[in-house]
């Protein structure tokens, strides 16, 4: 069983990692696909004349401010655009895929935060209109109902909350909860880089790869959105997963790539 979490930014070759992913249920694999949709709502979200606005927690994690009319927004572009066109991509390759929100079935149940502290200027703000949630459960039953009548699910990030109200969760932990909760063997998190890398602006100083026993170390070396997927692997690792790969989603065969260790490599 292997977790594939496919980033939503910029350059991320969907078609290649679709057919991959094709290529290996060819072998008798299974997956569960989880998405994000990052510069879909960006640019939603500006052609609607609601620019987003991203805030920078006080632990220095930079998220998407997520307020009702956001919320809504996000559904539109990541739930509407980006899952649907990625279920066509799999289903252009072979793959049975049942495109689903976490609020389907109630796949996906957090916690909303009723307020979230952010550093804005110097100064530490408290933000009480948040639609964000933590993940306390995943429907572990309609996943595997569905694995073991050969669909392949295809999650975007947002949950129901305890109090039934839709909130946005990040993607990469969203998909750690849920390598965690079906035992998977492997998570693999796509993005625009071809790792951890020592210093950013050099793609050969990846870090190929890195001890359960180290990782907190290495955590350093992180820099904007490749805190969250180090925050990830962490709980996944945590949660039974056996191992972690930070793969770039940019190249030629990305999946295969990553499963021959051409990324960094968490066990």
């Amino acid at each position: 069983m292997i977790v594939v979490k496919i980033g939503g930014s910029e350059g991320t070759d969907v078609g290649a990692i679709c057919a991959d992913v094709a290529e290996q249920i060819g072998k008798g694999e299974k997956f569960v696909i989880v998405h994000g949709g990052s510069k879909e709502t960006n640019a939603l979200s500006e052609a609607l004349g609601r620019p987003p606005r991203f805030v920078t927690s006080v632990s220095g994690q930079v998220s998407r401010y997520t307020d009702r009319a956001t919320l809504e927004l996000f559904a539109m572009a990541v739930a509407g655009k980006v899952n649907t066109l990625l279920v066509e991509a799999l289903q252009r390759r072979g793959v049975n895929a049942v495109g689903l929100s976490g609020l389907d079935g109630r796949l996906l149940e957090a916690r909303r935060k009723d307020t979230i502290k952010i550093v804005e200027e110097g100064k530490t703000k408290i933000l009480r209109d948040d639609f964000t949630g933590k993940i306390e459960r995943v429907n572990v039953a309609l996943l595997r109902l569905l694995l073991d009548q050969g669909y392949t699910p295809v999650i975007a990030p947002l949950a129901i909350s305890t109090s039934n109200e839709a909130v946005n969760v990040d993607g990469d932990r969203a998909a750690a909860t849920i390598a965690s909760a079906l035992g998977a063997d492997t998570l693999i998190i796509f993005s625009n880089v071809p790792g951890l890398l020592r210093d950013v602006a050099d793609p050969a100083s990846l870090i190929a790869e890195i001890p359960r026993a180290r990782l907190e170390e290495f955590a350093g070396f992180a820099a904007g959105r490749m805190k969250k997927k180090i925050l990830g692997a962490e709980e996944a690792l945590r949660g039974g997963v056996k191992e972690i790969r930070l793969a770039d989603g940019r190249i030629a065969h990305p999946l295969r790539n990553a499963l021959e260790d051409r990324c960094t490599v968490i066990r």
